[in-house]
């Protein structure tokens, strides 16, 4: 069976994120002023063939550990859907 399954990838919440603190500085530009934090982060979509659901989101999650997340500076979610 084929299981569609989601990663969010974001910045560890302790660490600086330079691309959300540039993203929230042209949101303030553009007179948004009541944004106060941005975080930028990876959204990867996976289509995962497996026998349950529970193999398909550990596929998932050996993936996310080996390459779609750098574990020193990023977390990641997973979300069968």
């Amino acid at each position: 069976m084929i299981y569609t399954v989601q990663v969010t990838v974001m910045p560890l919440k302790d660490l600086l994120d330079p691309q959300g603190k540039a993203v929230l500085g042209g949101l303030q530009n553009l007179g948004l002023d009541s944004i106060q934090d941005v975080r930028v982060g990876k959204h990867i979509t996976l289509s995962i063939e497996a026998g349950s659901a529970d193999e398909a989101k550990t596929i998932a999650e050996n993936a996310s550990k080996q390459l779609l997340a750098n574990q020193v500076m990023e977390f990641f979610e997973i979300e069968l859907i």
